[in-house]
């Protein structure tokens, strides 16, 4: 599997102030934007977006819902709510040059903002509950580490 096709990234709220990271490679190169990354082959995207968050940011997050999904011909991007567990936000150094700690009102109006965290942003400030919850279903065939199912 080509992981570049399969990607999220998650909303972590600390003491009111959302947890953003600026990039270092890439389209993004120089801007913030919120935390993510690939899916690995056999992950979840829940996993996937609780060891990115954690990689690039040294903060323990778990994620909560599905606040919105992008799609394009070629990839999706599965955007979670997450609650914020613990650690000190660092940056990785390699990934992203810094961490920053602002509230979601003060970084859609920064000019350094990638375009669709800007977007996903501005939706969470106009309604933080608009989610998908995680259902505790679970079907026989399947075990709870390798199936979810949001929104019912």
């Amino acid at each position: 599997m080509n992981n570049k096709y399969f990607t999220v990234c998650g909303i972590v709220e600390i003491d009111g102030k959302n947890l953003l990271v600026r990039h270092t490679y890439g389209t993004a190169d120089g801007r913030i934007l919120v935390p993510g990354g690939y899916v690995e082959e056999g992950e979840l995207p829940s996993k996937a977006i609780e060891r990115e968050v954690m990689e690039e940011t040294g903060v323990r997050a778990k994620a909560k819902a599905v606040f919105s999904v992008q799609f394009k011909p070629e990839q999706w991007c599965v955007v979670f709510t997450m609650e914020y567990i613990g650690g000190e936000p660092k940056s990785d150094g390699y990934e992203n040059s810094e961490v920053l700690l602002i509230t979601a009102e003060e970084a859609v109006k920064r000019d350094d903002i990638t375009n669709m965290s800007r977007e996903i942003l501005m939706a969470y400030i106009a309604d933080k509950m608009n989610v998908l919850g995680k259902s505790s279903y679970v079907p026989k065939s399947s075990a709870a580490d390798k199936y979810e199912i949001y929104g019912v």
